[in-house]
């Protein structure tokens, strides 16, 4: 199965030190890895989900040239995502419930430029991803945002916040906000995002700051809410599996989600679907983890 749409994403590609803890170390200390990896994180997460359900992706950030820019490269071509100083990195510690602790090392993804995104064929329907991270720092933000504005109305854009919200200057945040279709982002980020301690509060008030079409807030093992304008929110339940490493969850649930949107399903049922790529890509140890989609459905179709 295929679309004409694509999927355009703006989040950056970056190379994850996964490191598996019994516990994070206190200063000063050292402690043992009980397993590793070096493998390709950051925006890949969502891009190869989404190319593992039939939607063409395309990377629409840099990757510069060294070591860490080939590994990035390698797994690009590997699920067929087009991509436009060497890549970052990210060490991601990984503890025994599979909480992940990152620590990270910008490189060339930070050095887009605007002419780099105008080159983009984005047309009529087809999807833009983007994170906080793209309108965080002075400079990428600036460019990032001023590309945003000259896409055109039927164009649908996505925005994941991040778990640094909280560092996103509030002028870039209401900017990016006003024009996303759907917000997509954690239940800890819609608190923070909006200031309401309850899962209710937080989907209902985001909603009414963000959202042309609609949000969704993922909630861990419980699943996720989708709140559509002018209709009620909607729980949509998760699946049962052994969480292993948490790393990159959320970027599958939206690839996976704006995957199917792409496709024409269900707006409910695509977060289902997100939901089930989720839980089986924390069922493993590290990133870009999605399965493909017809296990996905075949998971679905199995579970109580």
């Amino acid at each position: 199965m295929s679309a004409s749409a694509r999927l355009f994403c703006l989040d950056s590609v970056m190379i994850d030190i996964v490191l598996r803890i019994a516990e994070l170390p206190k200063s000063g200390a050292d402690v043992l890895a009980t397993e590793h990896l070096i493998t390709t994180g950051g925006g890949y997460n969502a891009m190869s989900a989404a190319a593992r359900q039939g939607v063409s992706a395309i990377y629409a950030g840099r990757l510069g040239r060294g070591p860490f820019s080939s590994i990035a490269r390698s797994s690009l071509e590997q699920d067929n995502v087009d991509e436009t100083r060497d890549a970052g990195f990210c060490v991601a510690m990984i503890d025994d419930e599979g909480e992940r602790t990152f620590i990270t090392s910008p490189g060339a993804e930070g050095s887009l430029r605007y002419s780099d995104l105008l080159s983009l064929d984005v047309r009529s329907g087809d999807y833009v991803l983007l994170s906080g991270y793209n309108v965080m720092y002075p400079g990428s933000a600036e460019v990032a945002l001023e590309w945003l504005a000259t896409l055109s109305e039927d164009v649908v854009v996505a925005f994941d916040p991040s778990n640094r919200v909280m560092d996103i200057p509030q002028e870039n945040l209401v900017r990016v906000l006003e024009r996303a279709d759907w917000t997509l982002c954690n239940e800890s980020e819609a608190s923070l995002l909006t200031g309401e301690e309850s899962l209710d509060d937080s989907v209902a008030t985001l909603a009414q700051r963000t959202g042309r079409t609609g949000v969704v807030v993922r909630h861990g093992a419980s699943g996720c809410t989708v709140l559509m304008k002018g209709e009620e929110p909607v729980p949509v339940y998760s699946f049962e599996v052994t969480v292993v490493d948490t790393n990159g969850a959320g970027d599958t649930h939206s690839g996976v989600f704006l995957a199917e949107l792409a496709l024409g399903t269900d707006v409910i049922e695509s977060a289902r679907r997100g939901n089930a790529a989720a839980a089986m890509a924390i069922s493993v140890l590290g990133p870009a983890s999605c399965p493909e989609r017809d296990v996905i459905s075949s998971m679905i179709q199995h579970s109580p």
